[in-house]
């Protein structure tokens, strides 16, 4: 008796060309991914056992050892921050009620933060936060 084979057909599927275009696209969007490269600025802040967390969501004034001062992402010196937070639109909040969060190093010295405020009551802000860190230091 004759007994034929039948010619089973293979019903695979080649994934190898669509692993080989999905690599080709990480790839693509790694090299062509530009990374944004903010001001890194590096404080040590004042600790305060009663620190409370917010979210200032406005304007932020940070003040180096060095004397150097930021307005927002931007480097300033004192006329450039009184002419800056002048030239600050609120939207439709006042500016008494726009939140204000300024951020100094633990050794600036109590005269720059003072002109600091100055300048801020100058141009209308009162709603004012000073940025600390939480005090660590527990008693066992």
């Amino acid at each position: 008796m004759r007994v034929s084979k039948r010619n089973t057909v293979s019903s695979g599927i080649d994934l190898s060309p669509m692993l080989d275009v999905i690599f080709q696209l990480i790839l693509f969007f790694l090299v062509s991914t530009t990374f944004a490269m903010l001001p890194g600025i590096s404080l040590n802040l004042p600790q305060s056992s009663t620190a409370q967390s917010s979210d200032a969501g406005g304007i932020t004034i940070t003040v180096e050892e060095s004397g150097s001062m930021w307005l927002n992402d931007a480097q300033v010196d004192f006329k450039g921050l009184v002419s800056g937070l002048n030239a600050f639109d609120t939207g439709e909040k006042k500016r008494e009620e726009f939140p204000v969060m300024v951020s100094a190093d633990d050794k600036v010295t109590n005269g720059t933060i003072v002109k600091v405020f100055d300048a801020l009551r100058q141009c209308g802000f009162s709603a004012v936060s000073l940025r600390t860190s939480v005090k660590n230091d527990r008693k066992k």
